[in-house]
């Protein structure tokens, strides 16, 4: 099983019509009882660990106004589109809705296990 909160480091994203700017990746379920707590904020629904799908720091969720987007993800050599469908709040955190972790830094995607299998991440890799 992957371990949640796994970092992927050097990976860079492209939302459309802009630039790559450095992120860092985590995994994150955001399926019903996944790490990603309720449903998602852009389409009040869980989404499959099978689907491509991101959760996007507060400043690019930029008031909902990044969903339901595609931004393409690049790294381990391989490149992937996924839909941003959440937020993953680098101004609160640190309460059970954010299961008790710190806010997050202001370039973190938290990225459905789809995505990281897309860019041919094996489940070995993201162990603890």
């Amino acid at each position: 099983m992957l371990q949640k909160r796994q970092a992927l480091h050097h990976l860079q994203v492209l939302a459309s019509g802009s630039k790559r700017t450095k992120a860092t990746l985590i995994i994150n379920r955001l399926e019903k009882g996944g790490d990603g707590g309720g449903p998602s904020e852009c389409e009040n629904k869980f989404h499959s660990d099978n689907t491509a799908v991101v959760a996007l720091s507060t400043g690019w969720f930029n008031n909902r106004k990044s969903c339901p987007h595609y931004f393409t993800i690049h790294g381990n050599g391989r490149s992937v589109k996924a839909k941003a469908v959440d937020e993953n709040d680098s101004t609160m955190g640190c309460d059970p809705v954010h299961d008790c972790q710190p806010p997050c830094s202001h370039n973190i995607v938290d990225a459905s296990p789809a995505v990281w299998k897309a860019l041919g991440v094996e489940e070995s890799d993201c162990m603890g």
